[in-house]
């Protein structure tokens, strides 16, 4: 039996080949990225897309975060790939994926679709942390603790971690004119409360 679809958290219909504006949730993105273990499950504890998104978010200047908080959203729909496969020349059709899911995903948020450069840097200097904080010792991946973010690796369990991510969220858009769309009625909103974002 073949499917064109997911079924989300929320219980929408999500088509990740062809995504439409309305079928992005923040819940689902929220709840799928702290189910999401980053390195391929192999860091000595749990440690979720959803925190590291967090931390990215507090990395970045203010007026990026919101973009840095949703800089792996695509992720809620297309899973973590580590970075090793993900730029394989094999691995393009992925790539067009994440595009094409990346470009629903900002205008779901009112973010540029463009990935400002300062989002780009924090992501690889919380990756570095995390790599310090995570990750067995090696020398084929070195790392300066000074090229690390100042952040403090957690591992939340997903429960915690979707929370974070939520609250995250809401606190980046409180009193934001965003235009969410009510599942109820259709109507664009200002205010979060009672939709489906």
């Amino acid at each position: 039996m073949m499917f064109d679809y997911m079924l989300t958290f929320t219980g929408a219909v999500y088509r990740p080949t062809h995504p439409r504006v309305e079928d992005v949730r923040i819940v689902d993105i929220a709840h799928h990225l702290s189910n999401c273990c980053r390195y391929s499950g192999a860091c000595r504890r749990f440690y979720s897309v959803a925190e590291h998104s967090v931390l990215v978010s507090h990395v970045v200047p203010p007026e990026h975060a919101l973009q840095g908080l949703l800089h792996d959203a695509t992720e809620a729909y297309l899973h973590d790939i580590t970075r090793a496969l993900k730029y394989s020349w094999l691995m393009w059709g992925y790539r067009v994926l994440e595009a094409r899911n990346w470009r629903v995903i900002a205008e779901r948020f009112g973010v540029p679709v463009l990935m400002h450069r300062e989002v780009k840097d924090a992501d690889d200097a919380v990756l570095l942390a995390e790599r310090l904080a995570l990750m067995p010792a090696s020398p084929v991946w070195q790392v300066s603790p000074r090229d690390a973010a100042d952040v403090q690796v957690i591992g939340h369990p997903p429960e915690l971690a979707e929370e974070y991510f939520l609250n995250r969220f809401y606190d980046l858009t409180r009193g934001r004119p965003l235009e969410i769309k009510c599942r109820r009625n259709r109507q664009p909103l200002v205010s979060l409360e009672g939709c489906a974002v």
